[in-house]
């Protein structure tokens, strides 16, 4: 097992007061997945819909939308970015400042977002302000992720470690669900030329009312307490990136290969197969979108499922599970969406977001807990967004050139998936959580290069 089984109450505080503030940890802590998944996947629905239409000139609609996808590619750049700079200050003032900070900086731009002017009010100043939110927006969700995934971890009792982790990442599925959802909803009323003319903003605008709601409940949570006792042991790192580079590049690596696992196979399942599905196979896109809705409820259904059996059964196992299984799927998932029927693209995307769900889950923990708390921030955030841009960024472009390259063929997309699997399969077995026993205020053992 990667964590005791045992509670372990840190001093002073009565066991009822220390579950009050798991809970409100956890909470905040998935609003605010909740909200960055849902900020993310807005943008890049709507990047693929009007933006063309909206911030480029309309002389070539191919190179418009290829300039909008452009602006949706730029996130993933800037997250490795906001990963460095916000994990460091996270290890130096506390997970709660930098996430109030995080969280304020995502949503706000994204209301900015809707509210900048046209190509056709204010010429190339459009598409400049849309690229600078942009970057902006993606180095706030890049550290993000890393604050919230500890803000639950650090909180919660030593034996739910596992699950109050995977809640968090359930925040990834309820996100998508909310954009595809309030997107869907706006074409189906007021239809697509009405969103171009205007209604693209509605997105936008409405996540303010999830900034308040995670505000509210952020500015409620305490520091964590293996933060404090780093603090209060004098124990910080003075450089956290640079001590996190040096103390555990093994981890670093182990946790870029693990999430590129679950980025790859979700993105090539949620971007490459929607175009390859509706382009090549000639099925109805709507159909295609609502297969990838089926996806994320059945990444939602398994994620705190798998969260709790990683606390029962350890993390890597989890995970090593899943990645064989993984393994094994990529030839069949690719034979039953060729069969172009409803009931093999839902079956192929169902099992799709069930694997992602099981990968996943585990990865706030055991990320987590391969690193001292002194630069835990920085080492998760810089492994986990690197594996992001990789597996999501790059991922769904490998794809389409390998199906390029062989005539058609996606024999080569399921070896590229297997392949994934196999790195991310061998990164799990060989890294070693040292830290999940030293929760709530524990002695933990210094690194050299920490004293």
């Amino acid at each position: 097992m990667d964590i005791p089984s045992n509670h372990q109450q840190t001093p002073g505080v009565s066991l009822r007061e220390q579950h009050r503030s798991s809970i409100r940890a956890v909470s905040a802590s998935t609003i605010g997945s909740v909200l960055e998944y849902y900020d993310f996947f807005v943008f890049g629905t709507l990047s693929a819909l009007v933006f063309s239409h909206v911030f480029f000139p309309q002389g070539s609609p191919g190179v418009g939308a290829m300039l909008a996808m452009a602006t949706f590619a730029v996130g993933f750049v800037a997250r490795p970015l906001g990963g460095i700079i916000l994990g460091h200050f996270g290890d130096k003032i506390g997970r709660k400042r930098v996430l109030l900070f995080t969280f304020m900086l995502t949503g706000i731009v994204t209301v900015l977002i809707g509210f900048l002017p046209t190509y056709a009010q204010v010429g190339m100043a459009a598409p400049a302000l849309l690229v600078l939110l942009r970057v902006l927006q993606g180095v706030g969700i890049g550290g993000e992720w890393g604050g919230a995934a500890l803000l639950a971890v650090e909180h919660a009792p030593a034996n739910r470690r596992g699950l109050y982790g995977s809640i968090v990442q359930a925040g990834a599925p309820v996100g998508v669900l909310l954009a595809s959802g309030v997107v869907a909803l706006l074409t189906a009323t007021i239809g697509l030329d009405a969103i171009i003319a205007g209604g693209w903003r509605i997105p936008f605008l409405g996540s303010a009312v999830l900034l308040i709601v995670g505000l509210f409940l952020r500015f409620k949570v305490d520091e964590t307490p293996e933060f404090n006792a780093v603090k209060d042991k004098k124990q910080e790192a003075k450089l956290p990136v640079i001590e996190a580079l040096r103390r555990y590049p093994k981890e670093i690596v182990s946790a870029i290969f693990i999430h590129m696992s679950d980025t790859t196979l979700g993105l090539v399942q949620g971007v490459f197969v929607l175009g390859y599905a509706s382009g090549v196979l000639g099925m109805d896109p709507t159909l295609v979108l609502l297969a990838n809705m089926f996806s994320s409820v059945c990444n939602l259904i398994i994620t705190p499922i798998a969260g709790h059996l990683g606390d029962r059964l350890g993390q890597k196992r989890i995970l090593t599970v899943g990645l064989v299984l993984m393994g094994l799927w990529a030839f069949p998932m690719f034979w039953l969406i060729g069969t172009a029927t409803v009931w093999g693209l839902f079956t192929a995307t169902g099992v799709c977001g069930m694997l992602v769900g099981l990968l996943f889950s585990q990865q706030a923990t055991l990320f987590a807990d391969m690193f001292h708390p002194s630069v835990r921030y920085s080492g998760m955030s810089m492994g986990f967004q690197v594996g992001t841009v990789i597996g999501g960024g790059f991922g769904p472009l490998i794809a389409q050139g390998l199906t390029t390259a062989t005539g058609g063929a996606t024999w080569s997309v399921s070896t590229y998936i297997l392949f994934v699997a196999m790195l991310a399969l061998v990164a799990t077995l060989l890294v070693k959580p040292r830290f999940g026993s030293h929760a709530h205020g524990l002695s933990v053992p210094v690194p050299a290069r920490t004293r």
